[in-house]
């Protein structure tokens, strides 16, 4: 239970440290920055889940495979 407590009271610390943060023009800067990292970072990861999901994916693969000389 005190490991809870601890957790709780770090999280609501943060929380207040960030709103006070943010209300400054640094601090505004900041969380845009962070903001637009992460959306870049969504956005890649986004893109290569949907390349690796493609229903083509799979046909290169195995025409690849079958385009390999057979083994004696």
């Amino acid at each position: 239970m005190q490991k809870l407590r601890w957790l709780v009271s770090g999280a609501v610390v943060g929380f207040i440290a960030a709103h006070l943060v943010n209300q400054t023009t640094e601090g505004r800067r900041f969380f845009d920055r962070v903001n637009r990292g992460i959306a870049e970072f969504n956005r890649a990861f986004d893109k290569g889940y949907h390349d690796a999901e493609a229903p083509d994916a799979g046909d290169d693969v195995e025409a690849a495979l079958r385009a390999l000389p057979d083994k004696p």
